[in-house]
């Protein structure tokens, strides 16, 4: 079957290197992708390739680039590496990329994911000059079925002047039906309340649309995704996943959770998939997950049977699982639903389904604030994401890292976060290999106890007890969340220095 139906379009078919020739110097750029999925392959790269022809000649050629999450090599690795980024917002992962933010070299503007869509539609970004969007379809009217990401294709398409669309047959032609794409969005003052009370219920359309008068090419892609591999789990992960779902456990005990629990959100990387690999194993069932992306272990525990359905806005898979879900991907419709990143995100569904969220961190405070992006405070590692859309407004969240890190040189409680992300307001539960920190209705001196207590390394453990308890004798008027100014950072600066905290 033709993947391009729509006689216009397909009369604007057309090479990467010629529709790359639509963006120029100093273009605002949205491009379709989310955590390595759905993103352009081929566009990015013709676009690199004018780009060092233009810095050969001696001329400036960069542009400003907007996604959904991070992307592939295909896009932040062939720009940076073309020296082509001048903006970038809102989430990286690119080595290349990083290192020219933490450099200087590109300005990087943090964002929550579920704010970037309404931030451009607010005039925050200027105008939208190009979209460059990876589809799996054509059809006719300006129908578009969309790959394996949603992220904020819907937004470039409506806003952008100009239009490219990748149409790749690496994805499934089968993903129409998958998507759940909601235009009822508004700005102030004339927004309604968004009636999603399900995480399978559907509110928009299984398309994107886009007016074929915008589109300035077409191009014909066959490529797949990022490897979205992770290491195998280590006693730290397990061990970690381990205290979670024991929390769950007294929570179910308790009252305060039902036997199938809340849906879940868990963020990418190791302990994520060890805690989804762990619930495969306990007692729950006919859980749900309402998240922004789909892992190996969350698409393992719907094939388990365990969980019921899943929301998310995109994929983010291994290639040997990815090229599995497409030899099968019928038998999981009406099973999974994809939906762009501002619902995916959105605070009001994320508060009235009542979210169970698990999400990384880099390092908490000795009070329950969460560092989550920055080395010592001013070295970025990839950006906020989506957690602080959902750790603000979850019914119960997580932050999960190993008690430390570089070999045990480094604590990950500390007396005081340099850079905070999410504040001691925000933060429920904390967890390590060492133990869990049950935060919640606490004050900051409660919460001190329970996270050096049971969160911290042995080897960190003394130390930060007698700091705090130093800084609560030294300061007898301001004993609320009592700190040592001179020493509060200063297991930071002998980090920064490459010694041992």
């Amino acid at each position: 079957m033709s993947r391009i139906t729509d006689p216009v379009l397909a009369s604007k078919v057309t090479t990467p290197e010629r529709a790359a020739g639509h963006i120029r110097h100093g273009d605002t750029v949205g491009m379709s992708g989310f955590t390595g999925a759905g993103y352009p392959k081929a566009v990015p790269a013709a676009l690199a390739a004018d780009m060092e022809a233009a810095h050969d000649r001696g001329e400036d050629f960069r542009i400003n680039l907007l996604t959904g999450a991070s992307t592939g090599d295909e896009v932040d690795g062939v720009l940076a590496r073309a020296h082509g980024i001048a903006k970038r917002a809102p989430f990286i992962s690119d080595p290349t990329l990083r290192q020219q933010i933490n450099a200087g070299e590109v300005e990087y503007t943090d964002t929550h994911l579920s704010h970037l869509a309404q931030q451009v539609w607010f005039g925050f970004h200027g105008s939208l000059d190009v979209a460059v969007v990876e589809v799996a379809a054509v059809l006719p009217n300006g129908l578009l079925v969309p790959s394996s990401s949603v992220g904020n294709s819907k937004t470039w398409l409506d806003l952008a002047d100009r239009v490219i669309l990748e149409v790749n047959d690496w994805q499934p032609r089968e993903y129409e039906g998958f998507h759940d794409v909601y235009y009822g969005t508004r700005r102030p003052p004339y927004r309604t309340p968004i009636e999603l009370r399900d995480p399978l219920q559907r509110i928009g359309d299984p398309y994107l649309r886009v007016d074929p008068e915008k589109v300035v090419a077409v191009v014909r892609t066959h490529a797949p995704d990022r490897d979205n591999s992770f290491a195998p789990f280590d006693e730290t992960s397990e061990a970690m996943a381990g205290h979670l779902i024991d929390f769950l456990r007294h929570e179910v005990r308790a009252g305060r959770l039902p036997e199938s629990l809340l849906p879940l959100q868990a963020g990418v990387g190791n302990v994520a998939n060890a805690v989804l690999a762990g619930l495969a194993e306990a007692e729950f069932a006919h859980m749900t997950s309402y998240t922004e992306v789909i892992q190996d272990n969350l698409l393992a525990l719907l094939d388990s049977g365990k969980l019921d359905a899943i929301s998310a806005t995109s994929f983010s898979l291994s290639r040997k699982r990815a090229e599995r879900f497409n030899e099968e991907i019928e038998s999981y419709k009406g099973r999974i639903l994809l939906r762009t990143q501002e619902m995916s995100n959105h605070p009001e569904i994320v508060r009235r389904l009542g979210i169970i969220a698990i999400n990384g961190m880099v390092e908490a405070d000795i009070y329950g604030h969460v560092n989550s992006t920055e080395v010592n405070g001013s070295r970025m590692i990839n950006g906020i994401g989506g957690s602080g859309d959902f750790a603000r407004n979850a019914y119960l969240n997580f932050f999960v890292s190993p008690s430390t890190a570089k070999g045990g040189a480094v604590s990950s409680i500390v007396p005081m976060v340099p850079h905070v992300d999410h504040t001691e307001h925000d933060v429920h539960v904390l967890v390590t290999e060492q133990g869990i920190a049950d935060l919640r209705a606490t004050a900051p001196n409660e919460r001190a106890r329970r996270i050096i207590e049971n969160c911290a390394h042995p080897d960190y453990r003394e130390r930060l007890l007698d700091y705090h308890d130093r800084a609560w004798h030294a300061n007898p008027t301001a004993r609320h969340a009592p700190h040592i100014l001179a020493e509060a950072l200063s297991w930071h600066q002998r980090a920064q220095a490459g010694e041992p905290m």
